[in-house]
């Protein structure tokens, strides 16, 4: 059994609640669970929250997206907000799917996503079951290829003598069976760390997976991995890890084995039921996604740093103290040109302020006194929407000289991503956006 909400939906046992706008209904036992771990003291208990409302006690998703696990076997998949575009919710679930995919291809160990958005729209998969089928698809190709094998230092007592006689444990163990040889040699296996990841990889997804097709090909690739034994100590293994010249097949499917193995999300939940979940903090995806797609569209003239630390907002003792590090910094030659910080956020234009956070004010006008001198541009972006499809009219003017400027960025599966600016910007001259 599988549920979708999106970012701050919520969670209930209750049939009653479950008509309430945005909450979705879970088994008692899995709700019990995920109380349980929303009132811990692990990081999981960021990603939920317990409430009341509607009368009703439920539990309220946060600003992370992906998938979390039960111990029932029910899986939550939680989907960015801004992909509630159309009245019809089935169609809202599919946009917010192709548009977490999108981005997170340029994420991390998840560069190695390469799903084609009709194949994702047709057949209309789960989250999970996504990342599951990507998995399996690069152990496929890595099959076709065929799997590598390596030499295995092996102890055995055979009928006849092979590598180099072990003498204590031949006097040892053979005083009776004088036949016998106890001998130490090497055998070229495919029993080697790679392979034992990737089967093991393979046995624990067997347990998850619901969809015909995976489980069909599942069992195909379990089969091709026959002679690998299960890795028995996966962090051993993943330190043993040695990738020689000519297996690049192996990249992709390792890289999936790590994060189904060790939970090596950003945020994952693995405790001493082996729930995991692959979960993801929006801010850190968007930011990430915002550079990628910037990066390949300025000029090249000029440079896009992320997480820029070399500025304090003030010195005490002689050593710099509280470090300014806005999101994206872009710099022509060696000078600060502008500095830019994403929020994900919905920009509500009918709100005060436009809904825009005094808070994230003040930290602007930080970033452009010690990284502009106080003269430039600063750039603040948030996610697109229905209602925030081009950028505020007006600049926010610190002084004549430091204007910040409230822009959009829309993003497209089918490689239309961008930030929505207009020509008089300075950072459009920066830029190769049509």
């Amino acid at each position: 059994m599988h549920t979708t909400v999106f970012e701050f939906g919520y969670l209930t046992f209750d049939k009653s609640a479950s008509d309430e706008p945005g909450v979705k209904l879970i088994s008692p036992e899995a709700f019990e669970y995920l109380k349980e771990v929303s009132l811990s003291e692990t990081e999981m208990s960021m990603c939920l929250a317990l409430t009341k409302r509607y009368g009703h006690e439920l539990i309220q998703l946060q600003n992370y997206v992906g998938v979390l696990f039960t111990p029932t076997g029910e899986h939550v998949e939680v989907l960015p907000k801004t992909g509630r575009r159309s009245k019809e919710e089935q169609s809202d679930l599919e946009n917010a799917r192709q548009i977490l995919l999108t981005m997170l291809q340029h994420l991390g160990s998840f560069r190695f996503l390469t799903f084609k958005q009709a194949s994702v729209a047709n057949k209309k998969m789960p989250l999970f079951e996504v990342f599951i089928e990507q998995f399996l698809q690069s152990v496929k190709k890595l099959v076709k290829q065929g799997l590598k094998s390596d030499y295995v230092l092996r102890q055995d007592n055979l009928s006849f003598q092979k590598g180099k006689l072990k003498v204590a444990a031949q006097i040892r163990r053979n005083r009776v069976t004088k036949h016998k040889f106890y001998v130490e040699y090497d055998e070229y296996l495919v029993d080697r760390p790679a392979n034992r990841l990737i089967k093991s990889a393979l046995k624990k997804l067997s347990s998850y997976t619901k969809l015909a097709t995976n489980q069909k090909l599942l069992r195909e690739l379990l089969f091709a991995f026959a002679d690998v034994p299960l890795s028995k100590v996966i962090q051993q293994d993943f330190t043993a890890l040695k990738l020689d010249r000519g297996m690049a097949d192996y990249h992709p499917p390792l890289a999936w084995a790590k994060l189904i193995l060790s939970g090596q999300s950003p945020l994952s939940m693995k405790g001493q039921t082996e729930a995991m979940s692959l979960l993801f903090p929006m801010e850190m995806v968007f930011e990430n996604y915002v550079a990628s797609i910037l990066r390949s569209q300025l000029d090249d003239q000029v440079e896009l740093s992320t997480q820029a630390r070399s500025k304090y907002l003030l010195r005490h003792n002689g050593k710099g103290a509280f470090q300014l590090k806005p999101d994206l910094l872009i710099t022509q030659g060696k000078q600060h040109a502008i500095v830019l910080d994403t929020k994900w956020k919905l920009i509500d234009l009918e709100a005060h302020n436009y809904g825009i956070s005094q808070a994230d004010m003040y930290q602007m006008y930080a970033y452009g006194q010690k990284y502009l001198a106080g003269k430039g541009e600063l750039y603040l972006i948030y996610p697109s929407h229905d209602g925030f499809m081009a950028p505020i009219e007006h600049s926010f003017d610190f002084s004549d000289g430091l204007k910040l400027w409230v822009v959009p960025f829309t993003t497209s599966p089918v490689g239309n991503s961008r930030l929505l600016i207009n020509e008089g910007h300075y950072l459009h001259t920066m830029t190769q956006i049509s």
